[in-house]
């Protein structure tokens, strides 16, 4: 067996998914505590304008994180199968495909993001007074994504087999890490939001050197065949055409949402401010179903790897009902602490906008977190069966819900209508995993012979 993976295949679900999300819980916290850090320390040592700077390029970043997570996914759907089936042979050739697949990924993104960073702020409308602060910003965490890029293919891989702790680990290190040169950097050195760009990606390369540190220590384990280093031409096109479904959802809600914080943009730097410091919140109160959706996908690959679909229905109803009791207790707490939260983030006499911009959002983004739950408990069944294409269709679905609903009530409602685009886009992809499920049909998706 592996260090510290987890067998899925056998046991009671509920617990199985429980205890292999609480670690991936943990380590998701801690991705986010530090960019909440991030926004935390620019905001009151740098002010608005670095925060709505830095926070213009969140999702510009986060598109070229889609497609290190994409590729990353899609291989480590192929693995877990692999596992569950006990074919260490094809796990070994899908390792070496992703491998070379990501190291191509990092160097296309470092190139890119160097060269059309500034082009692609402009296109946002970013204001001429924060653009200086975004460009510096994405600039530094563009070229050396080589770090985001190692940690999300390591991760994938050890989590393929069951193994949440070591990325765990590997993001608390990040993250303590992060902060200290945050702290550094930007209070001690005076390097402005250039300092935070810097902690954040030597913390990456941190995070992504631990991981792979383990994989390469416990290679043997992973079916290891040193004449075997170059991929072959089906497991990459496997990777890939596993990878692309759910690669290009991601990279299509990204562009949504690049669409709507170009509307964002429009509003004025306070605002942007404000969405930047509770989409930061956000990030965070949304992990508890994220980890227990990704927990209940693993468990799912590994059990149809092994043939056992009866416990993978029965996975999907305890695993609903944790994610909806998680839903309705962040709302609460989104809803009544809202101005609290905003004001770790905001001073009022700043900017009271800002804060009470944040305020509002969160309180409509903690009732959306109820279909969330129902849309991820679905997905991520389907997905980890391997049914991508229809994960993929409910992502444009849900794409197409956001920009329609953002540019309709937008001009109505100003920011509030952004902020209810997103419960409805949810409720729209929403339909599609759940319809999926019951027609059957995604059982027969397995990605191994």
């Amino acid at each position: 067996m592996f260090t510290d993976t987890k067998d899925m295949t056998t046991g009671k679900p509920l617990p199985l998914i429980i205890s292999f999300a609480i670690p991936m819980l943990i380590s998701s916290i801690f991705q986010q505590l530090y960019t909440a850090v991030d926004t935390l320390i620019i905001s009151q040592y740098l002010g608005s304008k670095a925060l709505a700077g830095v926070g213009a390029t969140n999702i510009v970043i986060f598109l070229a994180l889609c497609l290190a997570i994409g590729m990353g996914n899609g291989g480590g759907l192929i693995i877990a199968q692999c596992y569950g089936g006990n074919d260490r042979v094809k796990m070994w050739r899908t390792i070496v495909a992703m491998t070379w697949i990501m190291a191509a990924l990092a160097v296309i993104m470092s190139i890119a993001g160097y060269l059309f960073c500034e082009p692609v702020m402009r296109m946002l409308k970013v204001p001429e007074d924060v653009l200086p602060y975004s460009v510096s910003y994405i600039r530094i965490i563009f070229v050396f994504t080589g770090g985001t890029v190692i940690y999300n293919w390591a991760s994938s891989i050890l989590r393929s087999v069951g193994d949440s702790r070591t990325p765990l680990y590997a993001l608390v290190a990040a993250s303590f890490i992060n902060i200290g040169l945050d702290l550094l950097l930007i209070i001690n050195f005076g390097m402005g939001v250039e300092g935070a760009a810097s902690a954040t990606v030597f913390s990456q390369f941190v995070s992504g050197f631990i991981c792979l540190y383990v994989l390469v220590r416990d290679r043997e384990k992973f079916g290891f065949d040193k004449t075997s280093l170059f991929p072959d031409r089906h497991n990459v096109w496997q990777v890939i055409k596993t990878s692309i479904p759910s690669t290009f959802q991601s990279c299509m809600i990204a562009l949504g949402m690049i669409s709507v914080q170009r509307l964002i943009n429009t509003f004025g730097a306070d605002v942007m401010a404000g969405y930047t410091a509770a989409s930061k919140v956000d990030s965070l109160a949304i992990q508890v179903i994220l980890s227990v959706g990704n927990s209940l996908c693993v468990f799912t690959g590994q059990n149809i790897g092994a043939g056992k679909l009866d416990r993978v229905k029965v996975a999907l109803k305890q695993s609903r009902i944790v994610m909806l009791i998680s839903a309705v207790i962040i709302a609460v707490c989104a809803y009544v602490f809202r101005f609290n939260i905003m004001g770790l983030f905001i001073n009022p006499e700043d900017s009271l906008l800002a804060l009470e911009t944040g305020a509002q959002y969160l309180s409509i983004i903690g009732v959306a977190y109820l279909i969330c739950a129902v849309m991820q408990s679905y997905q991520n069944v389907i997905r980890g069966a391997g049914d991508v294409n229809t994960c993929m269709v409910a992502g444009l679905t849900e794409l197409a819900g956001k920009i329609f609903f953002a540019y309709l009530l937008s001009p109505i409602m100003g920011a509030l209508g952004i902020w209810l685009s997103t419960p409805l886009s949810w409720s729209c992809g929403c339909v599609i995993p759940v319809v999926r499920y019951y027609t059957g049909k995604w059982q027969d998706k397995r990605l191994i012979d």
